[in-house]
């Protein structure tokens, strides 16, 4: 009997030892669901949700949206959280279409050119391109929105120009190596002048850039300038304007990258091989 309720009592502990085991496993899956929620939450984004079955794009359904909205609708949709106008989505595409390609003596597009060359995957030349946009080549969009926003709220140009001009001899989005006007400028400030009569925009960065280009005639603005008009009337931040001449001129690299990588070459280099380099 005796060893029968030691067996017993040993047969106790074990039930016990089975409902600690139970415990600890209760333990571990409420850890598990606090480390899930952790990472939910490390990882929430009001741009997207993902689901078995289920995309959603800013709230909106992704069946929803395809076949039915343009794609700088789209961008505005994926910044900005809301459906823009539908001028204020055509004014945007037209700055988007503006900024695609300057030709291949652009440092970007001289890059994607030559790493297309190099056995780099498409995708590999196009970052090499996009790569290179920055203060000095790709960033004046964005210093020029920086530029009229000064403007704007100081209510003073010809104070601005001259306290940027003590500091630095150019102003950014005005002034081009090749435009004695730039082409696209009149096209773009047209557009912009069409919304704010419609009132589309409020026209105070219009006026802005105008006045700064009086006053430093004969400097022309060029596409930045103008298209920081457009991104400003419309309500983007600063750092966007770069972000969106991003987004447009990777359409000229991407295509820039994909005719030199039909072509056949291999390595090419910033001068074609008849011509020696000049060693100093």
């Amino acid at each position: 009997m005796s060893d029968q309720g030691g067996a017993v009592s040993d047969q106790g502990g074990a039930v016990s030892d089975q409902g600690g085991a139970v415990s600890d496993q209760g333990g571990a899956g409420n850890d598990q669901r606090g480390a899930g929620n952790e990472a939910a939450d490390w990882w929430a984004t009001a741009v997207s949700r993902i689901e078995p079955d289920v995309i959603e794009l800013r709230g909106h359904p992704v069946q929803d949206l395809i076949g039915r909205i343009g794609f700088a609708e789209m961008v505005w949709l994926m910044l900005r959280g809301e459906r823009p106008d539908p001028r204020g989505a055509a004014l945007l595409e037209a700055a988007l279409v503006s900024s695609v390609d300057h030709g291949p003596h652009a440092p970007s597009i001289a890059a994607a050119r030559m790493a297309a060359t190099c056995g780099v995957g498409l995708n590999n030349a196009v970052a090499t391109g996009v790569n290179l946009l920055g203060d000095v080549h790709g960033g004046a969009g964005e210093q020029c929105v920086g530029l009229l926003e000064e403007v704007v709220r100081e209510g003073d140009a010809t104070a601005v120009v001259a306290r940027r001009r003590a500091r630095d001899k150019y102003l950014p989005g005005f002034g081009h190596r090749f435009h004695t006007r730039d082409p696209r400028r009149d096209p773009l400030l047209g557009l912009v002048a069409e919304a704010v009569a419609d009132g589309v925009v409020p026209g105070a960065h219009l006026r802005a850039a105008i006045e700064v280009e009086r006053l430093i005639e004969p400097v022309p603005m060029n596409i930045d300038g103008a298209t920081a008009v457009v991104y400003a009337e419309l309500g983007f931040p600063a750092p966007l304007a770069r972000g969106l001449f991003v987004l447009s001129r990777s359409v000229g690299i991407l295509a820039h990258a994909w005719e030199e990588s039909g072509q056949g070459r291999r390595n090419k280099g910033p001068i074609p091989p008849s011509i020696l380099p000049t060693w100093l």
